[in-house]
């Protein structure tokens, strides 16, 4: 998956040091199920993710990133959680800073199927039956699936986790 040219740009002037990035977590529900892709760099089982790009609205990210990576259309109903994640660093030596941005969705229409490359099959998953989508992971989803509730916010360091439902 490539580099979004605006932080090869920015890695220009900072290097491989901390760069803060928004990202997004699209948990996207379609009756009892969550559409769940396996990663083509790490082959994580997780849900459509991203990073927004400059200037676009957060909720427009987590659309853009669904049709891209999975071929689907959805709704961004809500804001679920908001958490910084910890910090990563590259094989390249990159580090980033993320703060994540959960949203709950809503499949509209598509079957979903790997489009860009950055995901190597995607498919619908019960909730209750997961896989090995990790602890961190399976705290968004969760933050994510009541139907209706207030955004969460983590306070107390990137090792908190969100409130239970």
């Amino acid at each position: 998956m490539p580099t979004p040219d605006f932080i090869l740009e920015l890695r220009r002037f900072v290097g491989t040091r901390p760069l803060p990035l928004v990202g997004v977590t699209a948990v996207i529900i379609r009756g009892g199920e969550v559409l769940l892709g396996r990663r083509s760099d790490n082959h994580a089982l997780t849900p459509i993710t991203g990073i927004v790009d400059p200037g676009e609205e957060p909720a427009d990210a987590a659309v853009r990133e669904a049709a891209e990576e999975a071929g689907v259309v959805i709704r961004a109903d809500r804001l679920a959680w908001v958490h910084q994640i910890p910090r990563i660093t590259y094989a390249n030596g990159d580090q980033s800073d993320y703060l994540d941005l959960t949203f709950r969705c809503t499949w509209i229409s598509g079957d979903p199927v790997p489009v860009d490359g950055e995901m190597t099959e995607v498919a619908w998953y019960p909730l209750d039956a997961l896989g090995d989508v990790d602890a961190d992971m399976r705290a968004r989803i969760a933050a994510a699936t009541p139907d209706h509730g207030e955004a969460r916010f983590v306070t107390g360091g990137s090792d908190a986790q969100p409130p239970s439902a």
